[in-house]
Order: C-alpha cells, then structure tokens, then sequence
C-alpha cells in the first residue's frame, strides 16, 4: 500500500503533493549528500533547504530522520567528533528552520529489509557506514512574543491595577499547584505534606495570599519587582475581609511606567494608595501574620504555599519566579530543637522517597547551621532568605562523598521566633522548584516553565520520573561584553542582569563578571 514517488527535489517537498497529502508524520532522508567531492559547507545549504522544506509538509508533532556518516553531524554522539568548522553543523542548520534534535542513535542498516547503500561518489558504490547515526529532529516552540498584561485586584478598598513586569508575563496564573495539575512541583509539595501530616496535625491556609506587598524590611531594593498601581476607571466594589484580594482579572493592557531615582515605583496620579508596593518575594510575612494575629493552633503544623518573585543573577538554578512552602509550628519554649528534629526527619524521609523511586539511589538532605557560612557561599535562594530575618539553619542536599554543603545546594530554611514567655514559632521554608529540579535531574530551572507539552508528558498523572531533555545539543554562543558606568552610579549586578533577562527573552543561560577596570586619572569605572 505504498506510493513511490522518483525524481524528488528535497529542498521543494511541497510541490510534488497536493496540499491534502501534506501531513507526513516521519520524513526520512538517509546520507544526503551534493554529489562528488561536494565540501561541507554545500552540504550544510542543502540540509538547510531540505529542512525548510520539511517544515512545510510535516504535521506538527512529526519527526525528520536524518541518517550521517560519522562524524558528519558534529555532536558529541559522533565519536571520533569532529571540530565544528569541519562538520555539517546539523543541529545549528535545523534550528534554522525551527526543528530541535530530539534523540540521536545508531543507524543499523541490516534492520532495514531491502535496503542498500550506494552512491559513492554518485557512483553505483557502497560507502562506509560503519558507525552512522540517525538524528531525529522535532518542531521547536516559536520564540514567545508576549503582550503587555495587567493585574486587577482590590487594595485598601481600591480597585486597581498594575502592569506585570515583562520577565513575569508568561509565569503568572500558571497554576501548578491548583488540584487539576500533573506538575512535578505539585507533586512534590502533596508528598512533603502528606509525609508531614503522618507526625504533626496539618492546617492548610487556604484563603487568598495576596500577590503584592507593602513593607519588608532588609531587603535590597535591587531584588525587588516594583510595581506601578493604577486605578481603574470602574466604580469599587464591597471591601473583602481582608483589604486584600488576589489577582482577579487578567486582561492586555500597556501602562507607563514611572521610578524615582532609587528604582522605586511611584503611584500615578489620583491612585490615592498610601504605600508602594512590589510583588511578594517571600511568604514569610503571612506565616508571621498568622503568629501575630494569635490565628493558630499550637502544636499543629500550618502550611502556606504560592509563587514568589525575586530579581536574581542569571544561572541556571537562580529562579525569577518559584513556588514557597512555608510550614509554621508553634510549640513551648524548650520544645523548638525536637520539633525542628520532627520536621527534618519527615522532609527528609519525603525528599528521599521521592528521589529513590525517580533515580535509583539515594539522596541526603541534611541541616546545616547558618552561623557556618559566609554570604558568597550560598545560592541565590539563600542569599536572599538572609537578608528577610534570622535564620539558623539550612536545609542542604548532599552532593559530594564528604557530605558539605556546596553553593547551589541549599533547598531550605529554618528560623525560630520567640512570640511569649511560653512559646517559640517554628518556620521551615523551601524552595518547591529547586526541590523538583534536583530529584527529576532538570538542570535549567525554564524548563519548568515552559509552554511545551512535551515537558509534562513526561510526567503522566504528577508521577515524577527522571527528565529527559527533548533538546539535544542546542549550539550555545559565547559573547564578551564591556561598558561603562553612568557618572555617579555603582554597578549593580542584579540591575544588569534583570536588562539582560528582559532584553533576551530568557534566552541567556548564564553570564559571569570577568574583571572590573576603574580609570586612575577619572576614577570612572
């Protein structure tokens, strides 16, 4: 029941069909090649034009096989590789024209029946295949384009609104840890509470944590989302009981922007709200609130969870944007060591768990005192959580023979609060992503992120497994930038790292500062 079409141009597949018989789920090409003693770069434009062409009849969850001999391809699956210069650059000729190498594998011509190779040297001869590989390629997802979106929510009996900053547009609402969601962060979130809730009685805070903030002491300004309030043109609604609702309505809109010369946000005329505001960059507050409000059980465990935002530096675990778990115990003064004791073996015991059936091996977690680090030393999780209050210890996973807490490698928080003569607060906070990232083996923290149904399809029902990336290879550039600073000003590393985010749609993976040269005769930096 086969169609055998000759005479094929691979760089025009679109017109040898009708456009009806345009949706071919797997495009073979085996050994393409120009013909004679055709250089690499001919053969680079012809899987170029072959690939473009491809893009045009292939259905959108289709495949392009492509089978070279080896060498050929210039991936680390060629062995020996070959320098870059001198390889036909495959996978860099089909990003070109949207594919991604999704898995690359041996080509064994003897599982094919029938099949012969010929043609070298557009001779009727065999050539040698003797370690070919094929390479199959995937549609990649377009570079997101995203429209300008603002938050309504009410505040201070206020209905106003404020425009989500460009670096967040795509990460708000996203849900992954409402009910109905398969993500792994969820289901590592149901796992550590219901671990928990086997030692402690467990309380839920289940009303609305607001997305914005109005006062937080210590914290650099620098690490902060600023937001500018607006106010909307309809009339107010009835107060909620808390003077604070969550995002309500999502809709596009594009607001201006206005900032002292701190950086800080300024309220827009006849908004008449007395504070500024900045999207909560840590739960940490409403877990206090709880305390301060006598609004808790001692003894029982309560749980808040929710997204949080932070500027950070660009690395692949420094996170703008990640969900928080805090869990709040109050308990009598002298009791706070076995509870922490408590808590610790049950996420532990969880983490462990989970990262067993994922890998196959076990997996520490172990606490660390926080007086036993210096700032440098610490991620940017727990750089920040440091400047919030006191904390006294870290929750680290172990990640080398001797047990040491390595930077990266903190994944939580312990403080204690006395609140009366009678009673100490505990707060245990982690960060959800960074758990899911190191149990699941996902090395960039986008992933989590991303748009593209293939990431959570590897996660059927929330049941975590091993990540397996579904772009192989991607070419990475290598660029070295220099400026000055504006008269007057420090330098401010997360500033510039937040420009660069924004500029590159996330598309930068990491940058590192060099070297810093400061002008002896100007003192200009």
């Amino acid at each position: 029941g086969a169609e055998v079409v000759f005479s094929v141009d691979c760089a025009k597949l679109k017109d040898y069909f009708l456009p009806e018989q345009r949706e071919f789920d797997c495009i073979y090409f085996n050994f393409p090649h120009c013909g004679r003693k055709a250089g690499v770069v001919k053969n680079r434009e012809l899987l170029a034009r072959f690939f473009h062409s491809s893009a045009e009849v292939l259905t959108e969850e289709g495949e392009v096989h492509v089978a070279l001999c080896n060498g050929q391809g210039g991936t680390p699956a060629d062995q020996p590789r070959r320098e870059w210069h001198n390889s036909w650059q495959i996978v860099a000729v089909a990003a070109g024209a949207g594919f991604i190498l999704s898995n690359v594998h041996p080509f064994k011509a003897e599982t094919i029946h029938g099949y012969k190779c010929t043609g070298y040297r557009s001779q009727d001869k065999s050539f040698c295949i003797e370690g070919a590989l094929n390479h199959i390629f995937t549609r990649s997802m377009p570079l997101p384009c995203f429209k300008p979106m603002t938050c309504k929510i009410e505040l201070e009996s206020q209905k106003v609104s404020f425009q989500v900053p460009q670096v967040l547009v795509d990460k708000i609402n996203r849900g992954f840890l409402e009910l109905n969601s398969n993500h792994p962060v969820r289901t590592v979130k149901e796992k550590l509470t219901a671990d928990l809730s086997q030692a402690f009685p467990l309380k839920n805070v289940d009303y609305c944590l607001s997305l914005l903030q109005g006062h937080l002491n210590g914290v650099c300004h620098s690490n902060i989302f600023w937001i500018i309030l607006s106010p909307e043109e309809t009339p107010g609604t009835e107060e909620t009981s808390s003077g604070l609702a969550n995002a309500v309505l999502f809709s596009q809109v594009d607001l201006c922007r206005d900032t002292d010369k701190n950086g800080r946000v300024n309220v827009q005329e006849g908004c008449h709200v007395s504070k500024q505001y900045y999207l909560r960059p840590s739960l940490l507050p409403y877990a206090q609130a709880i305390i301060q409000r006598g609004a808790f059980l001692p003894g029982t465990l309560h749980v808040l969870s929710g997204p949080v935002f932070r500027k950070c530096l660009i690395t692949p675990y420094s996170m703008p944007v990640f969900h928080e778990v805090v869990f709040v115990c109050a308990v009598n003064r002298g009791t706070e060591n076995s509870c922490i004791q408590m808590l610790m073996n049950s996420i532990k015991t969880s983490i462990c768990s989970l990262h067993q059936t994922v890998s196959g091996f076990q997996l520490n977690i172990n606490l660390q005192e926080a007086t036993n680090f210096e700032t440098t030393q610490l991620n940017d999780f727990a750089a920040f959580e440091s400047q919030l209050s006191r904390i006294r210890y870290f929750m680290c996973m172990e990640v080398d023979a001797s047990g040491s807490c390595e930077k990266g490698s903190c994944v939580g928080i312990i403080r204690t609060e006395l609140v009366s003569s009678e009673l100490v607060v505990v707060f245990a906070s982690l960060n959800l992503d960074l758990l899911a990232m190191l149990i699941c083996g996902i090395s960039d923290w986008r992933m989590l992120w991303t748009s593209d149904t293939r990431f959570l399809r590897q996660f059927p029902g929330g049941e975590l497994r091993l990540f397996k990336s579904f772009s192989l290879y991607p070419p990475s550039y290598v660029h070295d930038v220099s400026f000055w600073v504006p008269d007057g000003e420090q330098f401010d590393e997360v500033a510039f790292h937040t420009i660069a985010r924004q500029v590159s749609g996330e598309m930068v993976v990491s940058i590192q500062l060099m070297d810093s040269f400061q002008q002896s005769e100007t003192g200009r930096k």
